[in-house]
């Protein structure tokens, strides 16, 4: 690739725990290194130090040499700290976790990286987890578009917004979304787009919205043995090309 094109991939990877009920990062891990990214954002990932299945975030990062990450936690599960998690192979400049959270409903969060690419242009990647909830998700797209995320000021550089949207149908988050950022037309790209459940996918929930001054190059979902049973999505990943 290009010094100007970057590669991302979005994966919800259900806790590491795969169709076949086993809990492995290891595998997942694996995933990701058949996409060789350059970014990858990671939804539902378990930070316990010192356990073998749910110290998540050490044994993927631990895969990718000279790769930065970071995880941002969101509630605690089993115990254990859960949220997103991204990782880079150019340098993160700056991160911030958002409280997408409604009300009394499941906590929910978006992650925020600056990534400084190897152009010197930077990246604002914005990993995404939203509710199961109708109602939840239109007032979480609000204020995803806010001026305390996506409406930043701050934000100079293009936006790539991913990760799971929970939103099967076009609903109002998805409407918001599409209304500021592009999207991926999926019949131009792939003749099947659904992500989950990954064995049988009925539902596209899981997403890429990127900034109009980003050119999208290719587009896939990945489908093999590892990924069908790594999690109960699949992962998707689009190339991008940046302007200087």
């Amino acid at each position: 690739m290009s010094a100007n094109t970057v590669r991302i991939v979005t994966y919800n990877v259900h806790k590491c725990r795969g169709v076949d009920r086993r809990t492995d990062p290891l595998r997942i891990a694996t995933v990701l290194h058949q996409l060789e990214p350059d970014i990858a954002a990671l939804q539902e990932v378990m930070d316990l130090p010192g356990s073998p299945e749910h110290d998540q975030v050490r044994a993927i990062a631990g895969q990718f040499e000279n790769y930065e990450s970071h995880f941002g936690s969101n509630r605690e599960h089993q115990g254990a700290p859960y949220g997103n998690m991204t990782l880079s192979r150019f340098p993160m400049r700056f991160r911030r976790n958002y409280d997408l959270t409604w009300r009394s409903r499941e906590r929910r969060g978006c992650l925020r990286t600056d990534i400084e690419l190897a152009n010197g242009s930077v990246l604002h990647i914005f990993n995404v987890h939203l509710g199961t909830g109708f109602l939840e998700r239109r007032q979480q797209g609000r204020k995803l578009l806010s001026t305390d995320v996506l409406g930043d000021i701050a934000l100079t550089g293009p936006c790539v917004v991913v990760g799971d949207f929970n939103e099967w149908t076009r609903g109002l988050a998805s409407k918001l979304m599409s209304g500021k950022f592009e999207s991926v037309d999926i019949k131009a790209y792939a003749r099947f787009g659904r992500t989950y459940p990954g064995v049988l996918p009925v539902f596209h929930l899981d997403h890429f919205y990127f900034d109009r001054r980003l050119s999208l190059r290719s587009y896939k979902v990945h489908r093999t043995r590892a990924a069908l049973l790594g999690s109960d999505h699949l992962p998707l990943m689009a190339e991008f090309e940046v302007s200087q």
